[in-house]
């Protein structure tokens, strides 16, 4: 019966073994792959991959729509309200 430490470096060998066989078959599959765009003339747009990265839209600042009376602050009405805006009556904070 093999003992702990051989069965741990047997795993590290075979693990070695895999990565090996691996790093072979991915060069051959990107060559195939290379080939076969070449041979079709597939560039990397047709694939869907593009050099622009989205970006999102670009909002301009809204323009306060509440003003408290007693320190100036305003607010947009979007997010969260402020605790100083009533809830029940927002149209006496509202700016004309």
């Amino acid at each position: 019966m093999a003992t702990y430490k051989q069965l741990q470096d047997q795993i590290k060998q075979l693990q070695n073994e895999a990565e090996e066989l691996r790093k072979n078959e991915l060069s051959n599959a990107i060559s195939q792959i290379k080939m076969t765009m070449a041979e079709y003339g597939i560039t990397l747009a047709d694939l869907g991959f593009t050099n622009k990265k989205k970006t999102g839209r670009v909002r301009a600042p809204l323009a306060p729509k509440y003003r408290n009376p007693a320190s100036g602050e305003t607010w947009s009405g979007r997010g969260k309200a402020p605790k100083w805006i009533d809830p029940k009556n927002k149209d006496k904070y509202l700016i004309k």
